[in-house]
């Protein structure tokens, strides 16, 4: 996992520089900004493997970033950690409503917050264990792992890391039924934030995207979601 580029968006002097220090010691490439604009110009020259973003910046707010970032074809795929003092489960579920990928609050441990890195990125280097690395066709849905691509109707549609995964998942299991907590451990991973409602802000947004073809992905209520049966398949 050495060598990764890490992109460190922290107004507040020491932390940032703790936080570079300590991530340079386990081998990542680390770049730095003190303000939201300075980090947006980072993340858009520099291409990162993945953004720690502070939520409260001087300029820009965190969730304006990450809006932002997810917005742009060429960096929209980048996993964000969000830090902030803020750890409210509605802070949190704003915080992934918007594109990020994990929520790490302050005051937090520099050892937890690495571990936390280092889990995303697995996470993004590779599909859960169980899932078969081919491309899934379901109906007018196309998804390509290899080429971290989604079709709908023939049009590509850009999916953060984590609604690719969670969407792969089950669209690989059509027609199986998951429990929240499921899909938080099997997709997410065990150093996600433990938060069920983590998994519902990832659908809805998942939905949206899908535009008129959002009904595959059903509510089994009082138990989670399945990916529709119905309809043409092939891969």
């Amino acid at each position: 996992m050495s060598g990764e580029h890490i992109l460190v968006v922290e107004d507040e002097r020491d932390l940032c520089e703790v936080l570079a220090y300590n991530l340079r010691r386990e081998h990542f490439q680390v770049s730095t900004a003190r303000t939201g604009r300075d980090g947006l110009e980072a993340a858009r020259s520099g291409k990162p493997d993945l953004i720690l973003l502070d939520l409260m910046l001087p300029d820009l707010d965190g969730l304006e970033i990450c809006r932002l970032v997810r917005q742009e074809p060429r960096i929209s795929a980048t996993p964000i950690i969000m830090l902030t003092a803020k750890g409210e489960e509605t802070d949190i579920v704003v915080g992934f409503g918007v594109g990020a990928d994990d929520y790490v609050p302050k005051p937090f441990s520099v050892k937890e917050l690495i571990a936390r890195v280092k889990a995303v990125l697995r996470r993004g280097s590779s599909q859960a264990d169980e899932a078969p690395q081919r491309p899934v066709r379901r109906g007018a849905i196309e998804i390509d792992p290899a080429r971290h691509e989604v079709r709908v109707e023939g049009e590509p549609v850009e999916f953060t890391a984590t609604e690719f995964r969670l969407l792969y998942f089950l669209a690989s299991r059509p027609g199986q039924v998951y429990e929240r907590d499921t899909l938080l451990r099997r997709v997410l991973g065990t150093e996600a934030i433990r938060v069920a409602r983590n998994i519902d802000v990832h659908i809805r947004s998942i939905r949206k995207k899908l535009g008129e073809q959002r009904n595959v992905v059903e509510t089994v209520r009082g138990v989670g979601y399945r990916f529709s049966d119905a309809g043409p398949t092939s891969s």
